[in-house]
């Protein structure tokens, strides 16, 4: 069997026409996914019913043929996974109980037993990978452990990450000790999701922007080399995509740190840049903004040929810079694809 094109990019080959999903690609700019999720009844009940999270995770697919489906889950199932409390306000996005002093650090469960919490979605990989067509990737993902940490230190999202940097400041020890704990759940719960089916990972690094100097080094790069030296130890092969956002000249030499076989870029950095500076390195995935599926219009299908123009020199999985909005045409998704494969 001809392997699936994602694989292909990943593994460093060109290809005419480069492989196509969406961040975010499950959600709410879908008519079918407001009616699963009204139907599972919130969020978390969504997130945790096997049966409903696959059947969103395969919308899109039915809909527009994207060649990966991404299992449909949430960042913060890992700290509910380590005993933190977790739900989320309608209309404010999710809430978790805090951890801000070395005891709570130190009362986080042990990284083996996030599988108890976590199994629905070990369950939803295997349906994926019993019901995607031959040719579309599974992808699993996680969140890389300082995106992690800013949530669990601030209890929410933030806007500048400031709680997390402050507690890094006032007890570094006990900041590298949370971080070290992800570390090792998120090397757990990947590892995991691969065993059900997953055939490629994805590490979401959304706030490493806000990491500056050594601390992008430290809690950055140190950690996602980590887990993904020990994803390809245990899973010889494995593809690892990497998402600093908003790293900027960062993303230069990312994939040469850690071991990723390719960096996702946002839309901050010019595909231009990117061909230059990171795809020299390997596959590169990006990076159109997602502004323009509200808008449509030509410019979409302008900026749409131009990336993949910019990036037709060597690998590349076409995709957005950050998550579709709620806000997006699904008509406009439509007319992405059809302007990448032209």
């Amino acid at each position: 069997m001809t392997q699936k094109t994602i694989l292909r990019a990943l593994k460093g080959e060109r290809l005419p026409v480069p492989p196509i999903w969406m961040m975010r690609q499950a959600g709410r700019y879908l008519p079918e996914y407001r009616a699963t999720r009204a139907q599972a009844g919130d969020f978390l009940s969504l997130c945790y019913t096997p049966d409903l999270a696959a059947e969103v995770t395969l919308q899109p697919i039915r809909r527009y043929g994207f060649d990966a489906a991404i299992l449909f889950a949430d960042i913060l199932l890992v700290p509910q996974a380590l005993g933190l409390d977790l739900w989320f306000a309608t209309g404010e996005g999710p809430r978790l109980s805090t951890v801000t002093r070395a005891a709570e650090v130190a009362a986080l469960k042990p990284a083996g037993a996030v599988h108890d919490t976590l199994a629905p979605v070990y369950e939803t990989l295997r349906i994926l990978a019993r019901d995607l067509p031959r040719e579309t990737t599974l992808i699993g993902f996680a969140g890389a452990p300082w995106t992690v940490a800013t949530y669990m230190i601030a209890g929410r999202g933030t806007p500048d990450q400031g709680p997390a940097h402050a507690f890094k400041a006032e007890d570094r020890a006990a900041f590298c000790d949370l971080i070290g704990r992800i570390t090792e759940a998120t090397i757990e719960y990947l590892s995991a999701q691969v065993d059900a089916g997953a055939e490629v990972i994805k590490l979401f690094d959304s706030w490493a922007g806000s990491l500056k100097g050594a601390d992008f080094d430290d809690f950055a790069v140190a950690p996602a080399r980590t887990i993904i030296a020990a994803l390809k130890s245990r899973h010889p092969g494995i593809p690892v995509i990497a998402f600093p956002r908003e790293a900027g000249a960062r993303y230069a030499g990312f994939a040469r740190a850690t071991g990723a076989d390719c960096v996702a870029l946002d839309n901050s950095v010019s595909a231009d840049w990117a061909a230059a500076e990171v795809q020299r390195d390997g596959c590169v995935q990006g990076n159109l903004d997602p502004a323009l599926l509200v808008q449509g219009g030509p410019r979409l299908e302008e900026e749409t040929r131009r990336i993949v123009r910019a990036f037709s020199g060597g690998p590349h999985i076409f995709n957005l810079g950050h998550g579709i909005t709620p806000d997006a045409d699904p008509d406009n998704v439509a007319r992405m694809i059809a302007a990448v494969r032209g």
